[in-house]
């Protein structure tokens, strides 16, 4: 009996010091303790250092989209290059250039050019 008031014993007191310590912390007893405010220069780097990561993030997920609306509005320009492309070259083709040339009257020579030679003195 006596090993089983000691677990009794053992699980009050830490059942004590973890309520004694709830109770430090949200009246905040454990602020006005030297040794808290020696170490609250540092308390402050790690609160700074978390709100930098957390900023930090916050642009990393920001460039994220800004690449990926980047890159949807590339993919779609170069849809349009390509579609663009096709129709110059299809509308390009000498025989739609003489389809629309004999509309307005111009009519392709079947003559083939001659070489124009200059003497030169």
């Amino acid at each position: 009996m006596g090993k089983d008031n000691n677990k009794q014993q053992k699980k009050v007191k830490s059942g004590n010091v973890a309520a004694k310590s709830l109770r430090s912390i949200l009246g905040g007893y454990f602020l006005t303790k030297e040794r808290t405010v020696k170490h609250l220069p540092f308390l402050f780097f790690l609160a700074l250092l978390a709100v930098i990561y957390i900023g930090n993030s916050y642009y990393a997920e920001k460039n994220i989209r800004y690449i990926e609306r980047t890159q949807k509005k590339l993919k779609e320009l170069r849809y349009e290059y390509i579609n663009t492309k096709s129709k110059l070259m299809h509308s390009s083709r000498q025989s739609k250039i003489a389809k629309s040339l004999t509309k307005k009257g111009i009519k392709e020579s079947t003559v083939p050019p001659e070489k124009i030679f200059v003497k030169e003195e």
